[in-house]
């Protein structure tokens, strides 16, 4: 399966591959080009002449010797992408083993043939789309066990590789973020990541590609001109990364809320049925516990064992509820003292 992605260091995060359902593919035979070998790949027929070159359609498989530059390759089969779902790959990257049902070819709508290869690259840890899809059929993350004991993704909060075990030295304790993406230094143009920027000296992407084209498990390296997430704010390069977080299931509501904005007299009508119709259909659960910039306090206290929670709806409870805790002797005094009863703010 010729899999591509712009960002490297995540594929040793990758348990999945994703397809577009009605995307048509092919099965080319021809040669590695860094090793010489012969090979057969999956690619999207739209895609063919952007990793093979139309005027070697002609050349003879048995002419070719490794090094040519001009590689012969010969199409021997047409499916769509249906027909690819639920097949089982091998790990590219075998540092760590997730839980069962990693390594399969999923079915996306994120998927287009514009570039790339028609065929994406899956780290649930590491992308919106990618924890999605997966979590939409039982694919598991690639999760870690710390130094701390603690688990989590390959990449720790700071953007640093997280050293294990089985993990080459060479790639530990590296940042995948500032070495790959140029630096956090304030940019003209937001969104977009021109290679040609970054700095000479190897980063963590540059390694990854090298080990996997000494493997024989790279197809082609270049660097790519593409955009990127940034922070709004800062201009600065935004890693996703999977945070515990709460959320107010607001799409328990959806229906009966575009039940009520159908009664609702919009003028114009267009409002209704388009910018705020459209928002409720696309309603997702909202989270409250964003950090960074729009971060909401939550009056909401949880037992350390996790047993028991408590939603504080008013100043009044809260100075109740610490009163509690004074009795118990968790508390000396209550900073609420002065608190009138009628004061909620």
């Amino acid at each position: 399966m010729m899999a591509w992605t712009t960002t490297p260091w995540t594929l040793p995060s990758n348990t999945a591959l994703a397809v577009g359902k009605d995307i048509t593919y092919i099965k080319v035979r021809s040669f590695n080009p860094y090793s010489g070998n012969p090979i057969t790949v999956i690619i999207a027929k739209d895609l063919l002449n952007a990793m093979f070159s139309e005027s070697n359609a002609g050349l003879e498989f048995s002419e070719y010797k490794p090094g040519d530059k001009k590689i012969p390759f010969k199409v021997s089969g047409e499916f769509k992408g249906s027909q690819l779902e639920s097949i089982n790959y091998e790990q590219l990257i075998d540092w760590i083993k997730p839980s069962e049902g990693a390594f399969r070819v999923l079915t996306g709508d994120f998927v287009t043939t514009e570039d790339g290869t028609g065929i994406v690259h899956i780290a649930p840890t590491f992308g919106a789309d990618d924890y999605r899809v997966a979590k939409e059929n039982g694919v598991p993350p690639l999760i870690v066990k710390r130094k701390d004991g603690t688990f989590g993704p390959m990449v720790d909060r700071r953007g640093y590789m997280v050293p294990i075990a089985d993990l080459d030295k060479s790639f530990a304790e590296q940042n995948v973020n500032i070495k790959t993406y140029t630096g956090f230094e304030a940019r003209p143009v937001k969104n977009e990541y021109d290679a040609t920027l970054a700095s000479d000296a190897e980063t963590l992407d540059v390694e990854i590609a090298v080990m996997l084209k000494q493997q024989g498990k790279a197809f082609r390296i270049e660097k790519q001109v593409h955009s990127y997430p940034h922070c709004w704010r800062t201009d600065k390069p935004v890693l996703y990364y999977p945070l515990d977080a709460w959320f107010i299931r607001t799409t328990a509501f959806r229906d009966r809320m575009i039940e009520l904005n159908n009664t609702i007299n919009w003028n114009p009508k267009s409002t209704g049925t388009g910018r705020f119709g459209k928002w409720l259909e696309n309603l997702v659960d909202w989270n409250l516990s964003r950090s960074r910039y729009w971060g909401t306090p939550l009056p909401i206290w949880v037992t350390e064992d996790r047993k028991e929670e408590k939603c504080i709806g008013s100043a009044s409870e809260l100075k109740a509820e610490i009163n509690k805790s004074i009795q118990a002797g968790f508390m000396k005094k209550n900073p609420l003292g002065k608190f009138s009863e009628g004061d909620n703010s």
